[in-house]
């Protein structure tokens, strides 16, 4: 088809403005099942969605803000401000609901599902609900954990028993392969709606919320002694001050040491697999024995490691 005319769209992008000249074709023979009806560029929906003004990336980055960041809608529209995004609130309340269909339509490619989930024979569900602030909807997620596929995702305003217990029905009437477990944290409406969909399928409580729970007393226990070993540094600042300025060898050492154990005290490990106390005790430790080590040698007096 040839070049009928030219088009022009403005799409507001995290990082720019763009102006896109959109060269739009129509077939000019009377003969064509398509004639004279326009065809836009394929790579226009790399851009943006069919009548919206912001950039897919604007819309990403909001769902991620809302859904792994748990940010109001106040706070996504500030943020995107400040990054220079003139958008107003209620086009960041519009962006929200586009994305939540782009989430529901990536997950309804039922040919691909039904090819993935048969060649497996069997899957396990996993059901969370993301919740930015409280009162506000619910993004539900069921997902295989076998094959990692998201098998459903929808906002719900409630979720009570019955919500929860539709959405499960809703996965296994489409799948080609029976439920052999589910997975969950320990929220009593998703119990009782797996219950009720799922009654004869084991039902088992995920295991970072199980870890997380059993961890409770070793974690204070940790952040106690955390607490302990930062008393045993806090004359850093002013061994700081000393070497403010310096260029000596010796004042370099000072500067170096005193960073290393102000890295050491704003590490917050990654509990409860990694606790933020004995990480600490580990760093101090390894500080030291360099002090140790720096002193035999004669590059540095011991008393600075007291």
């Amino acid at each position: 088809m040839w070049i009928d005319y030219e088009n022009y769209r403005t799409v507001v992008t995290l990082s720019e403005v763009v102006r896109l000249t959109l060269k739009v074709r129509r077939c000019q023979s009377p003969h064509c099942s398509r004639y004279h009806r326009p065809y836009r560029p394929e790579t226009e929906g790399r851009w943006a969605l069919p009548g919206h003004e912001f950039g897919l990336d604007i819309i990403a980055q909001i769902g991620t803000w809302r859904y792994q960041g748990h940010r109001t809608v106040v706070e996504i529209h500030t943020d995107l401000r400040q990054q220079g995004v003139q958008i107003s609130q209620r086009s960041v309340t519009n962006l929200l609901a586009r994305y939540d269909e782009l989430v529901a339509l990536s997950v309804q490619s039922n040919a691909r599902l039904q090819h993935v989930l048969s060649q497996q024979g069997r899957v396990i569900l996993a059901i969370d609900g993301a919740q930015p602030d409280v009162g506000h909807e619910v993004l539900w997620v069921i997902r295989d954990c076998l094959s990692g596929e998201v098998l459903l995702a929808r906002v719900l305003l409630s979720s009570t028993q019955d919500d929860l217990a539709t959405l499960i029905d809703e996965v296994v009437n489409v799948l080609p392969v029976p439920v052999e477990g589910v997975i969950s944290d320990g929220q009593h409406s998703i119990r009782r709606a797996v219950a009720k969909a799922l009654p004869d399928v084991p039902h088992g409580l995920c295991h970072y919320h199980y870890l997380r729970e059993a961890i409770g007393p070793i974690y204070a226990a940790d952040r106690h002694a955390k607490k302990e070993l930062k008393k045993c540094v806090r004359g850093v600042r002013p061994l700081e001050r000393t070497s403010e300025g310096r260029e000596d060898t010796e004042g370099l050492l000072i500067q170096g040491y005193c960073q290393a154990v102000r890295s050491a005290l704003t590490d917050d490990g990654l509990p409860p697999l990694d606790a933020a106390g004995l990480r600490l005790h580990a760093r101090l430790t390894a500080i030291t024995q360099s002090l140790d080590r720096a002193s035999k040698k004669g590059r540095s007096p011991r008393s600075w490691a007291n």
